[in-house]
């Protein structure tokens, strides 16, 4: 059976786990607050001794019942949360489409969500654009973030090298140096895609604004993507393979025996 297919997909389990999640939590405060009184004032009603202790039962139950529901609520919030953003780091590993882009609403901005909204009342076409470029941003801001959290390991490592005599530190360095350089200038090719995307962004919005139609928005879309020869899924697939390397030649640096006295 094969495993891999669901990854970077939405699946009918995530689609009923995301349905449930949703309801989950009020649902369990509704029923941990409402039941157990209702339950004692059943007995309240019909009992006929001891009738005050029933809704003194029912009265107290009511408090620890809502008390215990708006815990479980909490905790159940906290767990929808963190599940969405693994099944959003799942989508996002082999890029993320316009299709996907329900799933990421917590990521845009407000601006891009208040956007989006105005958008898909008035032109499905320009609605289906905007999504599009909207899930080549959140690429090209993952990438940035990537690019930015590598450049700050290959600096720690370079901080530490520095500290180190000898001829292997001074190669170490020079290796470390190069893989601050790759990762600067994919930072750069990505940051300058971003600067398109958001351009993209706005010429749609203008457009939807004005109510220009589909074909005259298209040309315009059309002109932001000549020279655009640097996507967002290629500056991933770089990032990915120069962190490979970075781990493998790590490895086999720490692999060589530092005293020549130990090769036998």
């Amino acid at each position: 059976m094969n495993t891999t297919k669901s990854i970077g997909q939405i699946t009918k389990s995530d689609e009923r786990t995301d349905k449930l999640l949703r309801w989950a939590p009020w649902v369990s405060w509704v029923l941990l607050t409402i039941a157990p009184p209702l339950f004692f004032l059943f007995f309240y009603f019909t009992a006929a001794e001891d009738a005050a202790v029933y809704m003194l039962l029912a009265l107290t139950s009511l408090a620890l019942g809502s008390a215990s529901g708006l815990i479980v609520a909490i905790a159940l919030l906290f767990y929808r949360r963190h599940w969405a953003k693994g099944l959003r780091e799942r989508l996002a590993a082999d890029g993320i489409t316009a299709r996907e882009i329900p799933w990421f609403m917590s990521e845009l901005t407000p601006v891009e969500r208040r956007v989006l909204r105005q958008i898909q009342r008035q032109s499905a076409s320009l609605a289906d654009a905007y999504c599009e470029t909207l899930a080549l941003r959140l690429n090209a801001s993952r990438v940035v973030t990537t690019a930015n959290r590598e450049l700050l390991a290959v600096q720690q490592r370079i901080n530490r090298a520095a500290r180190i005599q000898g001829a292997e530190a001074a190669a170490l360095l020079q290796d470390l140096e190069l893989d601050r350089g790759h990762l600067e200038s994919l930072k750069g090719a990505a940051r300058r895609n971003l600067g398109r995307v958001e351009t993209r962004l706005q010429t749609i919005e203008a457009a939807a604004s004005r109510g220009s139609g589909w074909s005259e928005t298209n040309l315009l879309l059309e002109r932001l993507d000549e020279g655009n020869n640097n996507p967002p899924m290629a500056l991933q697939a770089a990032l990915l393979e120069q962190q490979i390397r970075q781990d493998t030649d790590r490895e086999l640096r720490e692999s060589k025996p530092t005293d020549p006295g130990q090769v036998q």
